[in-house]
């Protein structure tokens, strides 16, 4: 009875070391950047925009007086 006792424990011992197995390690290479190429032709210049309309001369009055604004129209 002993001897299958520690028979039973010793082959259990050796399985569950059989199925310890290391972690396997990919070692994944890495780019290395080669030397810069030389530079390339300047770009086009964009198209430049329009030019708004001039405002109006403002208005002023004395100190504390009201002064009415008419609102601006919407661009169409």
């Amino acid at each position: 009875m002993n001897h299958s006792i520690l028979i039973t424990a010793l082959i259990l011992g050796f399985g569950l070391v059989a199925c310890d197995k290391p972690p396997t390690v990919v070692a994944v290479p890495t780019a290395v950047p080669g030397p810069a190429g030389p530079q390339g032709a300047t770009g086009d210049q964009g198209a430049k925009g329009t030019t708004g309309a001039p405002g109006r001369k403002g208005e002023t009055g004395k100190p504390g007086d009201t002064i009415l604004l008419e609102p601006a129209t919407p661009p169409k």
